[in-house]
């Protein structure tokens, strides 16, 4: 048996390709109110175009809708920037966050949306800091204590369809060809699945703009 990891490959202006490695399959953890699972082998065709009548499974439409995967963010944006307090050092790459709004919802007290700066990170407690840190399913934000960071974290693969949005990598899946986010975790990471990011394969929140849906249940 291969002792590779499961991997991630973008096939051109075309679907995500799930590749050789072991364990022979991965789980898609479907978000829906039954929390159904998936478990998608070896070969599977993700959909990333966003027109897909099978989601999260490629039907072929992205030959069909002029889906392109061009990369057109400002490269210049990719830059990692810390913000030291007391206790902790938060990092954030804003480019390649998904607007999950994990941050801004839920500790606004250090997340502080129209201000500068925009991170406090003496705005609450440390494990609570942390705590939201590790919500954060785009590996924009990280954190350090110390002189020792934290990016990634001990999971199993897995690959969570999350609604109306990205797919949620996480855990020990490669993604084959694609450079990373400056400072960006390599465990954990969300694709596009709209099809209409700038920062294709990754997430950019462009899935709130264009008012993507998963088909009706």
């Amino acid at each position: 048996m291969s002792n590779q990891k499961p991997e991630i490959t973008c096939l051109p202006n075309g679907p995500y390709l799930l590749t050789t490695g072991a364990p022979s399959t991965v789980s898609l953890r479907v978000c829906k109110p039954d929390g159904d699972t998936i478990e998608a082998t070896t070969g599977a065709a993700l959909c990333r175009c966003g027109g897909s009548s099978n989601k999260p499974f490629c039907d072929g439409t992205h030959a069909r809708n002029g889906f392109t995967d061009e990369k057109l963010a400002d490269a210049t944006l990719n830059q990692r920037k810390s913000y030291a307090g007391t206790d902790i050092t938060i990092h954030d790459n804003r480019a390649i966050c998904a607007h999950a709004g994990y941050c801004t919802d839920n500790l606004e007290r250090v997340f502080r949306m129209g201000q500068e700066p925009w991170i406090d990170p003496d705005g609450a407690s440390t494990d609570a800091i942390i705590k939201l840190i590790e919500q954060c399913p785009s590996g924009a934000l990280s954190y350090s204590i110390g002189n020792t960071e934290h990016r990634d974290r001990q999971r199993d693969a897995e690959i969570t369809v999350l609604k109306d949005g990205p797919y949620a990598v996480s855990g020990a899946i490669e993604l084959a060809d694609r450079a990373f986010g400056d400072g960006a975790s390599t465990e954990h990471f969300t694709l596009c699945r709209c099809g209409a990011s700038k920062n294709k394969p990754y997430c950019d929140g462009s899935h709130w703009n264009v008012g993507f849906k998963d088909d009706p249940n």
